[in-house]
């Protein structure tokens, strides 16, 4: 089959393509929602039961109702200069989590788990709008990018993150951005980077296409939320030093100890972020060293120091960064598939390109899993179920060969979960090239305009 004729076969509508069969649910036409409310009783379970008939709940709720109780009674919010950060986020997001601290710890985490549950639906609903979901498809390709990506959604139930709440203001950007509301989406980008810095990473892509209304809307109301929407609480004088002190400590923080405030967690097997995996591989570092009493590990070939691993990492950086621009289609030979394959590898390398990218961070492959899945079980041409079939079993396989509970963590100081995420880049380039309308159909179309 030609690429035209696929092309067309996929503007037609996945209901005319028969690869994805469909099968009885077996809990009835309901099924999809009686498991997902299912699986949200036993994940909200999980910091909820603890708190309220064992011994409390750990991990970073008691955190987030300490930082939610500062704001409320006035405390704050950083320690003075020297001191470790025990709140890594912005002032805005300490703003968000007062409310939930107004009725006591347990109160607390039901309202975080309500967050998590409304994320999960959110990011779920938009993923399959935004990998152009439309037609019958059977339950089962509907629940398995959820399910492939179970491990990392029951972290962010466990351990109280936000970024399955990311995902889903990043997903609704996208969407805004597809539907042409691109003030909105700026807006939508600046709330996710404005609680957590690493998003901010989109902003470069906006430029590059030239989405001028969202860049500046993301520019504006990421200043916004963060200089004005925490003055009412906090004061305006009080909460620009404190953005200040947050920069400082988290942003601009950088030296061969590490980043951020926990620089002994930076270089270890843990992070699987582009910017540990390279550093581990060029300069002898222990993966082991968040734990002291484990054996040591190294995974280096090289032995560079700190300046002249940073600077390999700059060169594979850029390599990424200009393989990224130059497989873009140009605008004229974008379809919907080839911009739905695009926003999923714009995800896919914002979450190995935050500096810090721990287990939990990998959630925000819900989207690329679900395009993938979807054209997997559906895309007209036999080749690319094919292709992509193997793609998703080699990154599963990856990502799954890499737990470990016990030392050595070999594989994950190689960076298993990176180079999972690498398979998942290079089968999205990949699909978003074979998406694009041939460069014949293009000019054809250009010609006909008037």
């Amino acid at each position: 089959m030609s690429q035209a004729e696929a092309t067309s076969l996929e503007s037609a509508g996945a209901s005319e393509v028969p690869a994805a069969r469909w099968t009885k649910p077996p809990l009835g036409p309901h099924t999809l929602l009686i498991l997902f409310v299912l699986a949200n009783l036993i994940l909200c379970a999980l910091p909820l039961v603890p708190q309220l008939f064992l011994h409390g709940k750990g991990k970073d709720y008691p955190l987030w109702y300490q930082v939610g109780h500062q704001v409320l009674t006035g405390g704050d919010l950083y320690p003075k200069t020297g001191q470790t950060f025990a709140f890594l986020y912005p002032p805005f997001a300490a703003v968000l989590l007062a409310p939930f601290s107004l009725f006591g710890r347990a109160f607390s985490i039901f309202c975080i788990d309500l967050v998590n549950v409304a994320s999960w639906f959110a990011a779920a609903k938009l993923s399959d709008r935004l990998a152009d979901g439309a037609g019958r498809k059977a339950w089962w390709v509907i629940a398995l990018p959820s399910v492939i990506s179970l491990p990392f959604i029951w972290d962010m139930y466990d351990l109280g993150q936000p970024n399955l709440m990311l995902l889903a203001m990043v997903l609704a950007g996208l969407t805004l951005l597809r539907d042409g509301r691109e003030w909105s989406a700026g807006a939508m980008f600046a709330l996710a980077a404005a609680l957590k810095a690493f998003p901010i990473a989109i902003f470069p892509y906006l430029i590059w296409r030239r989405r001028w209304r969202a860049a500046i809307g993301m520019a504006v109301m990421t200043a916004v939320f963060l200089l004005l929407v925490p003055a009412p609480l906090r004061g305006f004088e009080r909460n620009l030093a404190e953005v200040k002190t947050w920069a400082g400590g988290m942003i601009f923080s950088a030296s061969e100890k590490g980043f951020g405030q926990r620089p002994e967690q930076n270089w270890g097997w843990k992070n699987n972020s582009v910017v540990a995996v390279v550093h581990r591989y060029v300069r002898p570092i222990n993966a082991e060293a968040e734990k002291p009493e484990a054996k040591p590990l190294y995974v280096n070939v090289l032995d560079l120091t700190y300046n002249q691993a940073n600077l390999v990492l700059a060169v594979v950086v850029g390599l990424v960064g200009l393989g990224f621009v130059a497989s873009l289609p140009p605008q004229k030979r974008r379809t919907p598939g080839s911009d739905a394959a695009e926003y999923a590898l714009l995800i896919a390398l914002m979450t190995v390109a935050s500096p810090l990218a721990r287990a939990y961070y990998f959630v925000w492959l819900l989207f690329p899993f679900t395009l993938l899945v979807y054209r997997a079980t559906a895309d007209p041409d036999a080749r690319m179920r094919r292709v992509l079939t193997w793609a998703l079993a080699a990154s599963i396989g990856l990502f799954t060969a890499g737990v470990a509970i016990a030392s050595p963590h070999i594989l994950p100081a190689l960076g298993n979960m990176f180079w999972a995420t690498a398979i998942l880049i290079g089968a999205l380039v990949w699909l978003m090239r074979h998406s694009m309308l041939p460069s014949s159909s293009a000019r054809a179309m250009a010609d006909q305009r008037p």
